[in-house]
């Protein structure tokens, strides 16, 4: 441990971060990943994330590469008196993985993942992003619930939830967690399961990153490789009917069948057919998991409704659907802000305000997705994890994204005005990885009834708040 009796690592000078160096590299020896500062060459592609609206500048970046480094880097971060952030894959798209002058316990070197077919569990580092666990996952025939966009980080997905295209058959991610390695505040390593330490298991499963530094994860996997999945576009005029016929569908389908509905300004580009290049459309991409002889007698009904001006839906690799968005949204250099709601229905005034809003996307890759959390998420009970819509149909997210600053404000506006527009329909709250800077009162609506409890044991395990740079839930 850092002996911080007769050295402080980082002074305020007229208002400026200073570095003592003989704590640095009393930092720096204990550690076997890289420790960086402000003028290293690695040290501004180091602080960058996915979203590129996103400027912090760490005093320290702390890339570690095993659980000591972790160990190190907590206990230093917490002796020190330093704002402390943690980074896993980068993704954060509220910029959380980041802070000013502070330290950032980056694990984006821990990228090891051991698969157990005989069990079917695969075993995941903290830094590893989704794309890493599909690639893993494939070779076996298996599949870990996630999102939509493989280049996620695996930690922040699942610590928030993690709904994606396997929600309605399998759950959230978090219903398929079995244990997480876990480094606390006071640098003690823990394993936080069912059975060990089950109040901080419980915590982790919804409740961010507030309890401790992840290192390591274990899922259930699933036989799942090949899927019936892919884009169907509507043309934007027939979106309130597609709307009305699409919730009718996910309420009462097969698990087996999963679809998120997006409204959206069609790229000028390959696949999508010339007719609709640059016009707002309405879309759904589709997952069908189910036996791969029955997806077109599925899909006959589906293909019906319209008909669909354009039509991509067939066999596909799951890791290939769940990359299918990567390469039009590469990491930091695009800017992204979002806000979220969660529904319990979607009635006709709040489809009117859908069409009101997403008439007016404020860019063209602006868009506006809503994704079904019933099915198998509907199996487990409300106070049985930190997440606590279980009885909810559709999360929703209005998403300002594009690559020039100077339209940031402009989606900013949008955003607000969608979620404030369509928020009087909304259950209350939001899944906590759709939030920005919304501030507290939004973070307690989106855990509900269980946000006492989640106080509780972030006061038992975390009662500084050390790990505070987060959608925060307060020692109590």
């Amino acid at each position: 441990m850092v002996d911080n009796t007769s050295v402080r690592a980082i002074h305020m000078t007229n208002g400026k971060v200073t570095l003592d160096d003989r704590a640095i590299q009393t930092l720096k020896a204990q550690l076997r990943g890289d420790l960086l500062r402000p003028g290293d060459p690695a040290y501004d592609e180091a602080r960058k994330v996915y979203n590129a609206m996103i400027d912090k500048r760490p005093a320290l970046i702390a890339r570690c590469v095993n659980v000591a480094d972790v160990i190190a880097a907590v206990n230093f971060g917490r002796e020190q008196g330093l704002e402390v952030a943690i980074r896993g894959g980068g993704h954060n798209l509220g910029g959380l993985a980041l802070c000013n002058d502070g330290l950032i316990i980056d694990l984006s070197r821990m990228r090891g993942i051991r698969v157990d077919p005989a069990h079917n569990t695969v075993r995941v580092e903290g830094g590893c992003n989704w794309e890493d666990v599909d690639h893993a996952a494939h070779a076996f025939g298996l599949v870990v619930p996630s999102g939509f966009v493989s280049n996620t980080g695996v930690a922040g997905l699942t610590l928030g939830g993690g709904h994606g295209y396997l929600t309605r058959k399998y759950g959230l991610t978090i219903d398929n967690l079995l244990e997480a390695d876990v480094v606390l505040a006071d640098g003690r390593f823990v394993t936080a399961s069912a059975k060990d330490n089950a109040d901080l298991f419980w915590a982790l499963l919804g409740g961010g990153g507030n309890y401790g530094v992840v290192t390591s994860f274990l899922f259930q996997a699933y036989p799942v490789s090949t899927v019936y999945g892919g884009l169907m576009l509507w043309t934007f005029d027939k979106t309130a009917e597609v709307m009305r016929w699409y919730c009718d569908l996910m309420t009462n389908a097969s698990e087996d069948l999963y679809g998120w509905l997006g409204t959206l300004t069609v790229p000028p580009a390959l696949p999508f057919p010339e007719s609709l290049h640059g016009q707002k459309a309405c879309g759904i991409l589709w997952c069908y998991a189910g036996a791969m002889d029955q997806a077109k007698e599925v899909f006959k009904p589906i293909r019906s409704f319209g008909p669909p001006a354009m039509d991509g839906v067939g066999p596909i690799p799951f890791p290939a659907l769940n990359s299918m968005f990567n390469a039009a949204y590469p990491p930091s250099q695009l800017q992204w802000y979002v806000k979220g709601d969660i529904f319990d229905a979607l009635n006709e005034e709040a489809i009117a305000l859908h069409l009101k809003y997403s008439a007016q996307l404020p860019t063209m890759m602006s868009t506006m997705h809503l994704y079904p959390i019933n099915g198998a998420v509907h199996r487990v009970g409300e106070a049985d994890t930190a997440w606590a819509y279980r009885k909810s149909l559709f999360s929703a997210t209005y998403v300002g994204i594009d690559p020039d600053p100077a339209n940031n404000e402009r989606m900013r506006q949008w955003c607000t005005d969608y979620c404030l527009a369509l928020h009087p329909h909304s259950a209350g709250g939001a899944y906590v990885n759709f939030l920005m800077e919304d501030g507290q009162d939004r973070v307690q609506a989106s855990y509900r009834g269980n946000y006492a409890r989640l106080a509780q044991i972030k006061a038992k395990y975390d009662p500084t708040n050390l790990f505070h740079v987060n959608q925060n839930i307060k020692p109590v």
